[in-house]
């Protein structure tokens, strides 16, 4: 977390030239994303904070060398537990990118352990200069339709209100509890609008009077439009479009061809969830900024979706820009298309990580370790009764997106029971209580999976985070299930009844505590791994997988309970029988 102080009467002395200032940047580009310029000048810098654009002196003096001189990069919407490692390792890689801050929602591992799991990742972001900024989950559980592993009320989360960090209510995904006024949610909404809190959304499938309602409601951002009508449609009613290109939901492409110049402020970048191999590989909000410039889009405009937007949307009046009483918080960028970062600063220090050498984090692993609660199980247990029909109800994959399709079609058999088919890419799908309370397995049909044979299975099951697992022979999913029980949580790939490669992820399932150069050489093995037993795909099969657990993203998804069918709002049963036949 950020810490410096600053005061006024020193800077404005030094704005005036009365005095020298702390620090000046000389021979940069200045990007200015008020005026949608670039400009030549000096930057003066008092207290880690810009106290004037112009010609200045200063004590200390820095060379820009011709370099574009950029805001920090702003995050507008991301989830810490989808890299798979801790909030200080997390803020270190994202510097790297030139995000310097974001806005981040801990309702993964909230989902796990409730207060607990707020509270480490609180601590924990405390140890990066990336100022890590948090919005309360809003909906743990995240929907009534699975059980997790935790629950926050209102009551709950009033008491974090306090704390310097927490800047609004995270992504409001459970909609049937707004639409209905259900009380704890109101009570939630009620409290972060009273407090001048910012409200996000997730509207995914919502129709436009759906959107009416949840902009009624406060709620003002929403990172889950897909198609350009659905974001034009948001835009319409006074929202926020985050445009997302994360591991799991790729909406790049799809939206930004409604971007001009008259509507760029009203949208944002977002990564939601992404691997950390890809945050190493691609990188974060950057790889955003050069995707746009790509596509055609003014450099400067570009940079301002990825800055000054989410200053202004989340309230973050010393964020976002190159200007007198903002932060000295930018980027010295060599070349923009390229978007090649030489330099960050954060307050006006230059900062730098090794990733190789960060030191394990060891704080509080004890209160949100051992957490995977699992009985045995036997073959019995992953029977799928077809219940005289070979037609199913099929969650099929999507690749690079979390919507799945609703496919009712013909399956394989064998005595009445479900048999996978991986010539077919037809496989069993198991989702597991992990939590200790229920011991419930959900099971269905998965298609489009890449696996020639064996299982995977992960304990990141978004967003309750159970086990899901899927694959050929139930023989490899009890293996995988128990492997993941030893390590207590993380990534497994099973072939033959014999363990291939596997992730722990000790923290609450969904982290591991070892630094980034560590985990992402682990993480390397078991992506490579997973290639060997696959067809070949374009996708990042175990975050898909996580993301057809989610019961309020379309179509049909699986969870503890069952299949679930997101446009109606119900359990479904695997088997369909020609009267139960509507989609």
């Amino acid at each position: 977390m950020n810490s410096f102080f600053y005061r006024p009467q020193k800077g404005i002395k030094q704005a005036s030239k009365q005095e020298l200032a702390d620090c000046v940047i000389k021979n940069g580009l200045v990007v200015d994303v008020f005026n949608g310029e670039i400009v030549e000048m000096d930057i003066a810098i008092t207290d880690g904070m810009i106290s004037g654009l112009g010609s200045y002196d200063g004590h200390e003096e820095i060379d820009a060398k011709g370099a574009y001189v950029v805001p920090g990069l702003i995050d507008s919407h991301v989830h810490i537990e989808s890299s798979m490692v801790t909030p200080k390792h997390f803020g270190d890689l994202l510097l790297q990118h030139g995000v310097t801050t974001a806005l981040t929602d801990p309702h993964e591992i909230a989902n796990v352990t409730g207060e607990k799991g707020l509270d480490f990742m609180l601590k924990e972001a405390e140890k990066t200069a990336c100022d890590l900024k948090t919005l309360l989950p809003s909906c743990v559980p995240s929907t009534p339709f699975e059980h997790a592993g935790a629950t926050l009320s209102a009551s709950d989360l009033e008491e974090y209100y306090t704390h310097n960090q927490v800047i609004g209510l995270a992504e409001v995904m459970d909609f049937p509890s707004v639409q209905t006024e259900n009380e704890d949610m109101m009570a939630k909404i009620s409290s972060a609008l009273t407090k001048e809190k910012h409200i996000d959304g997730h509207g995914a499938g919502l129709s436009n009077t759906d959107i009416n309602v949840y902009a009624t409601a406060g709620i003002k951002t929403d990172h889950e439009s897909t198609t350009l009508e659905e974001a034009k449609a948001r835009l319409q009613r006074g929202l926020y479009v985050m445009i997302r290109q994360g591991s799991g939901a790729k909406d790049f492409q799809s939206l930004i061809p409604l971007v001009r110049e008259r509507n760029a402020h009203r949208f944002l970048f977002c990564t939601d969830d992404k691997h950390l191999t890809a945050l190493m590989e691609e990188g974060s909000i950057d790889h955003h900024i050069r995707l746009a410039i790509e596509y055609g889009l003014d450099p400067v405009l570009a940079i301002q979706m990825a800055t000054l937007n989410p200053a202004v949307c989340y309230g973050l009046k010393q964020k976002g820009a190159i200007a007198p009483g903002y932060e000295a918080t930018f980027l010295f960028v060599d070349d923009l298309p390229s978007f090649s970062i030489r330099d960050v600063f954060v307050n006006g220090e230059r900062v730098h990580h090794d990733l190789q050498k960060q030191e394990d984090e060891n704080d509080f692993l004890d209160t949100v370790t051992d957490t995977v609660q699992l009985p045995n199980y036997t073959k019995e247990d992953f029977k799928i009764s077809m219940d005289g029909t070979t037609k199913a109800n099929i969650i099929e994959i999507q690749p690079n997106s979390i919507v799945s399709k609703h496919v009712i079609d013909t399956v394989p058999t064998q005595n009445d029971e479900f048999t996978p088919s991986p010539e077919q890419r037809l496989y069993k799908m198991a989702v597991l209580e992990r939590h200790g309370k229920t011991n419930n397995i959900g099971l269905g049909i998965i298609k489009e999976l890449p696996l020639k044979e064996g299982a995977i299975a992960t304990s990141i099951a978004h967003d309750s985070h159970n086990i899901v697992a899927a694959g050929c022979t139930d023989e490899d999913l009890i293996t995988a299930i128990e492997h993941l029980k030893n390590i207590q949580g993380g990534l497994v790939i099973v072939s033959k009844q014999k363990i291939v490669a596997s992730l722990a992820l000790p923290i609450a399932g969904l982290m591991a505590h070892e630094n980034i150069d560590h985990v992402s050489k682990q993480l390397k093995y078991v992506h490579k791994a997973l290639e060997k037993q696959s067809y070949s795909h374009d996708f990042d099969v175990f975050l898909t997988l996580s993301f057809m657990c989610l019961p309020v993203i379309p179509a049909l998804k699986l969870t503890d309970i069952g299949l679930f069918d997101v446009h109606h709002l119900k359990h479904i049963e695997v088997p369909v029988h020609p009267t139960t036949e509507t989609t």
